[in-house]
């Protein structure tokens, strides 16, 4: 089947079809890590601990944005986020980044608001505050009207591989009249029953598929999905991390959604493939938490230090074990606090004798990790620190 033929063109469309008997195992490991996450989230009363929400969100916001090519600014971020959980200072972020943080808050806070055409352009509109995309000038708060082709391409100019056409701009506003009456009636106690993980990947082929927008149609059908599944969930708390997952594996992303857009009407493929990047985000988002809490078990017994101390610490800590390349040093050290390096190493040598650090290596080669997470610069594992 080639590009020119999405699967918008089939008889039947859009009447997707599912092999429930394929479904049962990857959903039911879905279900089981999702249930471990929520039971961890739960036990641990996840609302009152602001930082790993914030860690969360801010990897979501991050995610969401990079797998569309945007690097956002990780402080810009991180302060939209504060302030959007009611923790932050007052001020502002950048527009676009405050635009992305209220398009994932709604889809959360208020799932259970109805998605109507007027909530989709705001939210679009809410992406591009000054009306463009990079450069260009573009639709916002609407859906698109230009009379060329909505395609996904790829390759040089001259060279270019149509993977996708979207259904024309004349179209689109019945195909998303018929997809928002599908997401009002098959939502939990709908009319169409159908398992809320599978709704979630159905929602965003189908968003996909219509490319209802000029620009923004990813970072909404992820919206979409954050919806669908604290719908599900019944839940306004984001526990997993999806985009996160999906940002990880970008390219299968792409291929998985691109071979869905372009085969038939069963859609057991993709619903499989969704649903095992879920079950990963859950195991994930798990870890997240466990981490989360073991930084908040290490600051309560943690030495005094001072603020130059506290904010390299830290640093190490997001890293993880092993994570903050080659280990700190001394000029490492001088370059994030801006202490000369005789304070550096004194600094050092003091979170070394209070148990805090310990140091690999001599001389130059001298570097500090958190203690018990030290890296084997040869091969780069963990050492073994007995049972547990």
């Amino acid at each position: 089947m080639n590009a020119a033929s999405p699967n918008r063109a089939k008889p039947g469309w859009p009447v997707f079809t599912l092999r429930q008997d394929a479904l049962t195992g990857p959903l039911g490991r879905a279900r089981l890590a999702q249930g471990t996450v929520l039971g961890l989230a739960h036990a641990l009363g996840l609302e009152r601990h602001p930082e790993i929400l914030q860690e969360i969100w801010v990897g979501e916001a991050m995610a969401t944005a990079g797998i569309e090519g945007e690097k956002l600014d990780l402080e810009a971020v991180r302060s939209s986020v504060l302030r959007k959980l009611g923790f932050g200072k007052p001020g502002a972020s950048p527009r676009h980044v405050d635009g992305l943080v209220d398009v994932m808050d709604d889809a959360m806070r208020n799932f259970g608001g109805r998605l109507t055409h007027a909530r989709l352009c705001n939210w679009q509109a809410a992406l591009f505050p000054t009306g463009r995309s990079g450069l260009a000038r573009i639709e916002v708060g609407k859906y698109r009207t230009h009379v060329d082709p909505m395609q996904i391409v790829s390759g040089r100019p001259g060279k270019e591989k149509v993977h996708y056409t979207a259904p024309p701009s004349a179209q689109v506003h019945a195909e998303m009249t018929r997809f928002l009456a599908w997401f009002r009636d098959s939502a939990p106690g709908g009319k169409i029953s159908i398992d809320g993980l599978v709704r979630a990947a159905i929602a965003h082929l189908w968003f996909e598929s219509i490319h209802p927008f000029e620009d923004g149609n990813g970072r909404i059908g992820r919206a979409l999905c954050d919806m669908a599944l604290a719908q599900d969930a019944n839940a306004r708390s984001r526990i997993v991390s999806l985009s996160r997952q999906l940002h990880e594996n970008r390219s299968q992303y792409y291929a998985e959604l691109n071979a869905a857009e372009r085969g038939g009407l069963d859609v057991t493929d993709w619903a499989i493939w969704f649903a095992g990047q879920f079950e990963e985000a859950c195991k994930k988002s798990a870890s997240i938490i466990r981490a989360a809490v073991d930084k908040a078990h290490f600051w309560q017994a943690a030495p005094q230090m001072n603020e130059r101390q506290k904010k390299v610490v830290q640093k190490l800590l997001d890293a993880g074990a092993g994570g903050f390349e080659g280990g700190m040093s001394a000029e490492k050290y001088g370059n994030i606090t801006g202490a000369s390096k005789a304070t550096a190493t004194r600094d050092l040598s003091d979170l070394t004798e209070k148990g805090v650090l310990e140091i690999t290596g001599q001389g130059r080669g001298t570097r500090y990790w958190i203690a018990g997470t030290a890296v084997d610069k040869n091969d780069l594992t963990l050492p073994h620190q007995g049972s547990s």
